[in-house]
């Protein structure tokens, strides 16, 4: 079946990710802080905090703040979004496929409300998507099935005319099951190689280059 819809998700292929644990180390170092300690309050709100279930504030009250800090709230919160850069060359790739006008484009990724909708303003993703199948959104985060499953239902594809692109294969598991073509996601020429395997147009329309 000819493809309609690509799927991809963000933190990993286009963007480095929003809070993973190479940022919070470095924010441990930054603000001088326990990182283990740190992390074992972190590990049990992760998907609550993910899924929309709790907000930075709370999250941070719960992680953080639990006792007095030489920093405040605000200094942190700028500094999560300060680890947000571009992976321009993949950016690129997936530009070309948008500028192509045949797909509906979505993401289906993992991130807390308050840095995907940072996130999606400062590297104006809504230039490239359409639609945002985010945790936070969803209230269930990957590699659960009922997130790709609510995404095929609200745009009402079949699995079969999908592709789904992310850089951790533990989140291919379920989309593959489904019936999605996935792709993993190495670097920028992998990943052009890739969709272009599939049938997926790559590059950019001569009229826009």
């Amino acid at each position: 079946m000819e493809i309609t819809t690509v799927f991809c998700d963000v933190g990993g292929v286009l963007l480095t990710n929003g809070w993973g644990h190479e940022s919070r180390q470095l924010a441990a170092k930054r603000f001088h802080f326990d990182y283990e300690e740190f992390e074992q309050r972190h590990n049990p709100l992760a998907e609550q905090f993910d899924s929309g279930l709790i907000t930075t504030i709370e999250y941070l009250n719960q992680a953080l703040f639990y006792r007095p800090r030489s920093f405040n709230q605000a200094e942190f919160m700028a500094f999560m979004r300060e680890q947000s850069l571009p992976l321009i060359d993949r950016l690129e790739v997936i530009a070309d496929v948008a500028a192509s006008k045949k797909y509906l484009m979505a993401t289906i990724n993992n991130e807390s409300i308050d840095l995907n909708l940072y996130r999606i303003d400062k590297f104006e993703l809504e230039k490239y998507f359409s639609l945002f199948f985010t945790s936070c959104f969803m209230r269930c985060s990957k590699p659960k099935p009922p997130i790709y499953d609510n995404a095929l239902s609200i745009t009402q594809k079949s699995a079969k005319e999908c592709i789904f692109i992310d850089d951790r294969e533990e989140n291919l598991v379920v989309p593959k099951k489904l019936g999605m073509r996935t792709v993993q996601c190495f670097d920028a020429q992998q990943l052009r190689r890739a969709l272009a395997e599939l049938g997926v147009v790559t590059q950019r329309p001569p009229h826009l280059v």
